[in-house]
């Protein structure tokens, strides 16, 4: 139950990819979570499932006790 203390709600960042398929479906996908991917009519619809989807695998991974996995990630720069 919400005590109204925001302090015990953990607060975490995901970076999301976004892409349209070749039918027009928005394919949403959190690259530090393997496998978790969504889709959505619209980008918005997508950005909602893919929330919706990252609560449920840090769900399954805290009921399994396993760690979140993690990904280090570099800026690469590429001269043409």
């Amino acid at each position: 139950m919400y005590n109204g203390l925001l302090e015990n709600i953990p607060i975490m960042k995901f970076r999301i990819l976004i892409e349209v398929d070749e039918d027009g479906i928005f394919v949403a996908e959190c690259p530090t979570l393997p496998g978790c991917v969504t889709q959505g009519k619209t980008r918005d619809e997508a950005m909602e499932n893919i929330q919706d989807a990252i609560k449920g695998y840090l769900e399954s991974l805290k009921k399994h006790n396993e760690p979140i996995p993690s990904i280090e990630e570099e800026i690469v720069e590429i001269s043409m």
